[in-house]
């Protein structure tokens, strides 16, 4: 112990021991002590030395240290020394601030050196990720803080460690759910140094509910309002989302974008933000842009979108955007964000173009942002924001175009001057002296036309007033103007670029470009002269400018057709020389730079000269021009010839195309129909069955009925014995037993014709299950049923007649039974006076006997009635049904021969077409597969159905 105070700085009487012998000697004693304290001791000595003698330290003691680790575990205290002492000897932070800069790289070095010595054997990391995993603090926390550092030194190979270490990540993922927060907030440092550039630990890490953990931390931080904290958090969400589309759909699908809307609430006073706020807000911005990048899957991309409009993320953004009092760089971090949050999404598009900005008249948020585009007092990062977010507006976005292109023809201008449009401002922009204003601006009028050949033709009846007494030019006159009297650079570039994607595609404005006798000469002055290397960029454009007027020309002009264009060429420039200069666009550096992505992202303003979508169209037609250029008259006229057959053949495939179209549709309808009149077949044989169980109620009533006339019959044999007991004539009484005979046989007849009613509904029944299978069997159970339906009819009025005379027949037994009772009255009351009662009791019964009788035949007839009806019912829907089907049968025999028509008609112009391609092979013109015409059709239809969908 004398030796340790002698370490620590206690007093000694000697010589004080170099600092390399101190630590070899606080190694031996940790190697060789065998009380748990010495080594405690030595292990806090040397954590106290391994800042200042880091080097002696790593080098010495890391073995022994890690020899504690394995063997000292349940000693705590000595395991948070040790461990404390690793992270300083390995971590190169300390040492950084104490370093001068030109030390740093050995510096960086030694903590590299060290790290590699101590992952060497992989199982030191593994043990490492153990005592993380202890919930006692002083091991715990120096745990996670060394694991860190040594991602920061070696990040890779860790990181591969620790992905094949069983349960290695999910055992970091607790350090989120820490109550300390200490330990947590380190262990979001962690999970950063983990997650980086590795898409597997990401997939790991995400899956194990990290969003759902930092989304409540951010929350119970306070937001955008919170500290270091949430700023960390939203890092790793960052390491988490970026480039990684398993993670993304993950996100948007666990419904975490609508927790995103409550970081974006800011209030009416934006003054005095801190800078951690600022932060905070910016690197939001930065994950909202993130879900929404151009360079993730389009179909990723659009579902984020739309997430973000329905839970009302986008709106939010709006707000921030028209606030006032918002940061600069917040400001433009949103504009971008909108951009990239509209781009694409017809529905966001739709939005942003309803926002108004909150001023007295209120102004289209798109015209505010115009306003701050064309005025060379804002910040530079700020303008080229706004162009990025009204190109977004205008990506796919042919209903903003219009509305844009609207705003510049006579008839939709405001005469009165209240209200300045999207038109004026990118026309002020255009013609102003500020070279930036003027490269904005022509810019975001080429986006205003691309793919839009209709606008590219109304754009060219927009007339400007140039100066008092003078007659308005046209705007492509004024362009072309201005491009001759030698302005900037940067504004020529922009104007070129705008002439380029106007004529490009469009006849019609290559010939109003052309008509100008000073254009052509001019281009070719251009690009016949040796300039500098800035005016080589201009040289190119105009050669891509005379190109284009050639390619789409359509020979309207007699002193500019293509052939002539193409010899003035040869005499003025040359062909070699064209080509070179012509290539000089895609060889510059900054046209390599924009072509990277659609953001403009420029250091400077003198960068400013290409935009992304003209990198495109350069790309495009370099080659074709390159080819039209050497190319003789008579292959022009080939070549003429066969584009015009080939769009007939295109026309006529695409009407063909519309017209199958139409039939799908009309066979969906249909078969839409089918389906609702077999629903409606379903109903009626439910109906049927319904009906068969109430026939078979009346078949049981009508078996209780005979029961009980079999009763009511030995009931009357009974009486008329009786009669004779009591001295009836017995002749009467003989008449009135054969009477009742014919009655009962009567009523048996009737039982069979009842049944045979039955076989004949049971037989209906059967053929209209059976309706939907055949045309042929359907018509034979309609004629079937038709003549089972007629037979019934003639039934039911033999039915009626039987009934008629049944019940005359029981009025004239009543008349006899009355005579009969007249008859025998008088020697019954000359007997005895109690055959009189006997015989008055008699009667009695008889009359009733014969009332039920009567009431039972009505009961039955008014049955018999109601079936006729339901009968009735019946085959009338049935003949329906069957109208029906034959017309809907009809209807589809008709479509199909419309439809093989058709396929032969294809079959012919598919063989002309391979025909005249090759033709167009054997002259060496470059044509597309019909595979690729086919799949770019079928592009087209999925797109036209995305925007349906979105609308």
């Amino acid at each position: 112990m004398n030796f340790l105070r002698g370490v620590m700085g206690g007093p000694s009487a000697g010589p004080q021991p170099s600092g390399a012998d101190t630590i070899q000697k606080l190694c031996d004693r940790v190697a060789s002590s065998t009380l748990l304290d010495d080594r405690r001791d030595a292990v806090r000595a040397l954590k106290s030395l391994s800042k200042k003698y880091r080097l002696e330290v790593g080098i010495q003691a890391m073995e022994h240290l890690i020899h504690v680790l394995q063997t000292d575990r349940s000693d705590s205290e000595i395991i948070g020394y040790a461990l404390d002492t690793l992270y300083n000897v390995i971590s190169n932070d300390l040492e950084e601030e104490e370093q001068e800069e030109n030390l740093a790289k050995q510096v960086d070095d030694l903590g590299s050196q060290f790290t590699e010595i101590f992952i060497k054997q992989q199982e030191n990391v593994t043990l490492l990720l153990t005592l993380v995993e202890e919930f006692d603090f002083h091991v715990r926390w120096p745990g996670v803080k060394l694991l860190t550092s040594l991602l920061k030194q070696q990040g890779p190979q860790v990181q591969q460690i620790i992905l094949v270490s069983p349960m290695g990540v999910s055992r970091l993922m607790d350090l989120l759910a820490d109550s300390r927060e200490v330990i947590r907030n380190d262990g979001v440092l962690l999970l950063q140094q983990l997650t980086k550039s590795n898409a597997a630990i990401q997939k790991i890490v995400a899956f194990e509910n990290a969003f759902e953990r930092l989304l409540d931390i951010i929350t119970e931080e306070g937001n955008s309002d919170g500290g270091i904290v949430v700023e960390d958090c939203l890092l790793l969400l960052q390491n988490l989302l970026k480039n990684n589309n398993s993670n993304q759909n993950f996100f948007k699908e666990g419904s975490y974008i609508q927790r995103m809307k409550p970081w974006f609430e800011v209030g009416d006073d934006n003054c005095g933000w801190s800078a951690q706020k600022v932060t905070n807000l910016h690197l939001m911005l930065q994950l909202v842009r993130v879900l929404v990048s151009p360079t993730n899957p389009p179909g990723a991309t659009s579902s984020c979108q739309k997430a973000m409009f329905h839970c009302g993320l986008l709106q939010q953004l709006c707000t921030i955007l028209m606030a006032t009092g918002v940061p600069a760089d917040i400001l433009t971090e949103t504009i971008n964000t909108v951009s990239e949050v509209i781009r694409g999404c017809q529905t966001n598009q739709d939005y942003f173009a309803s926002v108004n900005a909150p001023s007295n008249p209120p102004r289209p948020a798109i015209v505010v942002l115009l306003m701050s585009m064309v005025n060379e007092r804002q910040p530079f990062v700020l303008r080229c924001a706004v162009l990025y977010c009204f190109q977004c507006f205008l990506y796919k976005n042919q209903k903003g175009q219009g509305e844009i292109v609207s705003t510049l023809l006579p008839s939709t201008i405001d005469a009165t001057g209240n209200s300045v449009s999207a038109g004026q401002l990118l026309c002020g922009g255009l013609f102003s002296t500020d070279s930036l204003s003027n490269w904005c601006a022509a810019v975001a009028l080429a986006h205003a036309l691309q793919e839009n050949a209709t606008l590219k033709e109304q754009l060219l009846r927009v007339q400007l007033a140039t100066s008092i007494g003078n007659p308005p030019v046209s705007l492509l006159q004024q362009c072309t103007n201005i491009l001759s009297q030698g302005s900037k650079v940067q504004t020529r570039v922009g104007l070129l670029m705008l002439l380029c994607t106007w004529l490009s595609n469009c006849s019609i404005a290559v010939t109003h470009f052309l008509h100008n006798p000073a254009n052509v000469p001019f281009l070719t002055g251009q690009i016949a002269e040796n300039l500098g290397e800035e005016e080589q960029l201009v040289q190119g454009l105009c050669a891509l400018l005379l190109g284009i007027s050639i390619y789409y020309n359509d020979n309207s002009l007699e002193n500019y057709r293509k052939e002539k264009l193409k010899q003035l060429i040869e005499k003025r420039i040359g062909r070699e020389n064209f080509i070179e200069k012509l290539g000089f666009i895609s060889k510059h550096e900054l046209y390599s730079r924009a072509a990277q992505k659609p953001q403009p992202s420029f250091s400077s303003p003198d960068h400013m000269m290409f935009d992304h979508e003209f990198t495109k169209l350069v790309k495009e037609l370099e080659g074709v021009i390159s080819k039209a250029i050497y190319k003789s008259s008579e292959e022009d006229k080939k070549e003429e010839e066969v584009k015009k057959t080939l769009e007939q053949h295109d026309n006529i495939v695409t009407h063909y195309k519309k017209v199958i179209r139409e039939q799908d549709q009309e066979l969906e309808e249909l078969k839409q129909r089918i389906n609702t009149l077999t629903s409606q077949n379903e109903q009626l044989q439910a109906t049927v069955t319904q009906q068969v169980s109430q026939i078979q109620q009346h078949k049981d009533q009508y078996n209780l009925l005979k029961v009980q006339l079999g009763k009511d019959s030995q009931h009357h044999n009974s009486h008329s014995d009786t009669f004779q007991m009591n001295g009836i004539q017995t002749e009467e009484v003989s008449k009135l037993k054969e009477e009742l005979e014919e009655w009962k046989n009567k009523h048996e007849l009737l039982q069979g014709q009842l049944r045979e009613k039955d076989s004949v509904i049971e037989k209906l029944n059967s053929s209209q299950l059976e309706m939907g299978t055949a045309e042929q069997s359907s018509q034979t159970i309609r004629s079937a049923g038709l003549e089972h339906n007629s037979e019934l009819q003639k039934e039911l009025e033999m039915l009626r007649s039987q009934i008629q005379l049944q019940a005359g027949e029981i009025s004239k037994l009543q008349m006899e039974n009355q005579k009969l009772q007249n008859a025998t009255v008088d020697p019954v009351l000359g007997d005895s006076g109690a055959t009189a009662a006997t015989s008055s009791e008699l009667e009695a019964r008889l009359e009733q006997e014969i009332k039920e009788l009567k009431s039972e035949v009505k009961a039955l007839s008014e049955e018999k009635e109601s079936l006729k009806q339901h009968l009735d019912s019946s085959s009338s829907t049935v003949a329906i049904l069957q109208d029906e089907k034959s017309k809907l049968q009809r209807e589809v025999a008709e479509s199909k021969k419309e439809q093989d028509d058709l396929l032969v008609l294809l079959a012919d112009q598919d063989q002309k077409i391979s025909a005249l391609k090759i033709k167009l092979k054997d002259l060496g013109v470059p044509v597309e597969d019909e595979d690729d015409i086919e799949s770019g059709d079928q592009g087209d239809e999925d797109e036209e159905g995305d925007e349906d969908e979105q609308d």
